[in-house]
């Protein structure tokens, strides 16, 4: 989640400085951005993610990184921190450090009020042009609705859309599947009987 812009920088310096910062920052057009924390929402739904794929592609060769693990869009030299970014096959990173990968195949954002327009528009403009790239999965945090984008061979992006707590997910650029009643475990909405219904069972 982003906060306020703070300076202007090139790449070699924000990156020599945010590997010594306790705080992360997100890089794009020389400004540097402080993330902020995210709601306990936020972070039940990204776990949910992490543990589901997780065990989905124990035995595939692929990675799934929660927040902390980078992404470059090399040719741009934007650096991002994506909720959630799985890798296969053989990843490549900016150097040995190995904390940029620059070769990401599927990212996820858990929308939030201050970086919905972000995450839709500047964000995912600069995720497409990492040519790896080929799946974009926007979840909200306020009701059970989930966003697909898959990249078609003409270079087209597939929208789709889930919003029953039945329905399931098919994650083709990695192989998974995923119901949104997994997503949205122990999730509460307020006043929704449902989700009531979901925890008692």
């Amino acid at each position: 989640m982003l906060s306020q812009s703070i300076i202007k920088i090139t790449a070699e310096e924000y990156l020599a400085a945010e590997r010594l910062s306790e705080v992360r920052h997100e890089f794009l057009n020389g400004t540097i951005f402080a993330m902020a924390g995210a709601s306990r929402k936020h972070n039940q739904i990204s776990s949910n993610f992490v543990r589901i794929l997780g065990n989905q592609l124990l035995d595939k060769p692929c990675s799934v990184y929660s927040s902390d693990m980078r992404v470059k869009n090399a040719e741009a030299k934007k650096y991002f921190y994506p909720d959630i970014v799985v890798s296969c096959k053989e990843e490549r990173f900016e150097d040995k450090e190995e904390d940029t990968l620059l070769n990401p195949l599927l990212i996820l954002e858990v929308l939030s009020d201050s970086t919905e327009a972000y995450d839709r528009g500047d964000k995912f403009f600069y995720y497409r042009q990492i040519k790896s790239f080929v799946e974009y999965v926007l979840v909200s945090q306020k009701n059970y609705h989930v966003e697909r984008f898959i990249r078609q061979p003409d270079n087209a992006w597939l929208y789709s859309e889930f919003n029953n707590i039945d329905d399931e997910i098919k994650l083709s650029s990695i192989g998974c599947n995923i119901c949104l009643k997994e997503i949205y475990n122990k999730v509460q909405f307020h006043n929704n009987l449902e989700q009531s219904k979901i925890d008692s069972n």
